[in-house]
């Protein structure tokens, strides 16, 4: 039976743990054996006695010997595609479509790629910011190659060793011949701070013209009304289902790295690379996830229809108003949260406003319509109603009705729709005022 990633994962945390203990007994033997005064009983009851009064170390206030760094470090994880990370399968990333990937980055170019060629980047740097003087001190990769999910991590232990970094992730890039970029707000961040170093050390960034997907936006769309953040680590927990361990808020990661670079502790940067790995795991965890909303052919991965109102939303910032029709469609067969069914039919209606199929519109705006508390997709459902029968269907007493409705509605609730309805109502005022006198003229002729 393959191992789950968050066993592996796990797996590797205990071991660097033991690595470490191990090193702190060797070291404190290593003294006791210099006091020849000592037999080995009594040193060996000192070492007992030492491990029961060890005390855990205080994170915020650090107290290490200097120890010698690792000036620059590339370490690759490999992860096989039968594993699961949370609820997906590693090997799931390989069957999403070109078309789904074009879905939701929005660029066309996606269409011929898929993520067998892709490269998942997240940068952990000496600031949050951004700027000249921020220095990415390690660069978390993930890639399938060979028939595996790597994570690779380029980790520099000095700052003087950027520039090596730099040229060796160019050689890199270049091997790996990646025909796309996958991150989490990488558009604004990540790419453009990794760009910047690179030209500041006189090396091409073929990156910058790969297609880029940059997963925060689709994911807003997706998720931002279904869970109360779209943090990445927050959907990786509720999306993908897997729950991240030893986790650090990320304004604590510069923190943390210039601690190291003072003391050389190691044990200061393990979490951070731990937190790195997890991010490019809980990454390609959430793509695989909202690809599976407009695949809907994915294994084990089935959408709700709080997940199609989002894809409905994706669609329609596409311009694919069909798509965004079936979507819409499918959520409203499902349970939804009183607001996102009001948002779905408002969005549906308007789709089919454009289309004039106004059964359809009419059908829903009288459902919105129907609601007890004042919000605005309830005016937005009685001002539509009241332009339809006043422009279309030149039903003067059932626009002005609609009219009057709103304006008691909007009353104390919205300065603007009450505007709107007011100036609305006179006008419809006027017109039936017209018809009923042009009605009457007809009347006294036939007389």
């Amino acid at each position: 039976m393959p191992e789950d990633i968050r066993d592996k994962l796990k797996r590797l945390k205990k071991e660097r743990e033991a690595r470490s203990k191990s090193q702190e007994l060797r070291d404190a033997w290593s003294k006791l054996e210099e006091k020849e005064e000592l037999s080995t009983k009594e040193k060996l009851e000192q070492l007992i006695q030492l491990r029961k009064d060890r005390k855990p170390r205080q994170k915020s206030k650090p107290r290490f010997e200097p120890q010698e760094k690792e000036s620059l470090r590339f370490t690759e994880i490999p992860y096989s595609l039968d594993a699961r990370y949370g609820k997906v399968k590693i090997s799931q990333g390989l069957d999403i479509q070109g078309s789904t990937l074009a879905c939701l980055s929005c660029d066309p170019e996606f269409e011929d790629k898929d993520l067998s060629t892709a490269l998942f980047i997240d940068l952990e740097t000496t600031g949050l910011s951004g700027g000249t003087g921020v220095v990415p001190f390690n660069v978390g990769m993930g890639y399938y190659r060979d028939g595996k999910f790597w994570v690779g991590q380029y980790f520099i232990g000095e700052l003087s060793e950027e520039e090596r970094m730099i040229k060796e992730l160019n050689q890199f890039f270049s091997d790996m011949k990646f025909e796309s970029v996958v991150t989490y707000n990488g558009k604004a961040f990540d790419i453009p701070l990794l760009e910047t170093r690179f030209i500041m050390h006189q090396t091409p960034f073929e990156l910058a013209s790969l297609p880029h997907l940059d997963f925060l936006f689709p994911a807003r769309s997706l998720w931002r009304h279904k869970y109360e953040s779209c943090r990445l680590s927050h959907l990786a927990h509720e999306v993908v289902q897997t729950f991240r361990d030893e986790d650090i808020p990320s304004a604590e990661i510069p923190w943390r790295y210039f601690q190291y670079l003072q003391t050389g502790n190691y044990e200061l940067i393990e979490p951070i690379l731990y937190h790195n790995a997890e991010d490019i795991l809980s990454l390609l965890g959430v793509v695989i996830i909202g690809a599976s909303i407009f695949s809907e052919g994915l294994e084990d991965l089935t959408p709700d229809s709080m997940d199609f109102f989002g894809a409905g939303k994706v669609m329609e910032r596409l311009g694919e108003s069909e798509e965004a029709v079936r979507f819409f469609s499918k959520a409203l067969e499902g349970e939804l949260t009183e607001e996102v069914g009001l948002s779905t039919r408002r969005r549906l209606s308007l789709q089919f406003k454009r289309h004039e199929k106004w059964e359809n519109a009419v059908l829903l705006w009288e459902e919105m319509a129907a609601a007890n508390d004042p919000s605005y997709d309830l005016l937005f459902s009685l001002r539509e109603l009241s332009m339809y029968y006043e422009h279309r269907k030149k039903e003067f007493d059932k626009a002005l009705r609609y009219a009057e409705e709103g304006f008691v509605v909007s009353r104390g609730y919205s300065t603007r729709y009450e505007g709107d309805f007011t100036h609305r109502r006179e006008r419809i005022k006027q017109k039936l005022k017209r018809q009923k006198q042009k009605k009457a003229g007809k009347q006294n002729k036939s007389k």
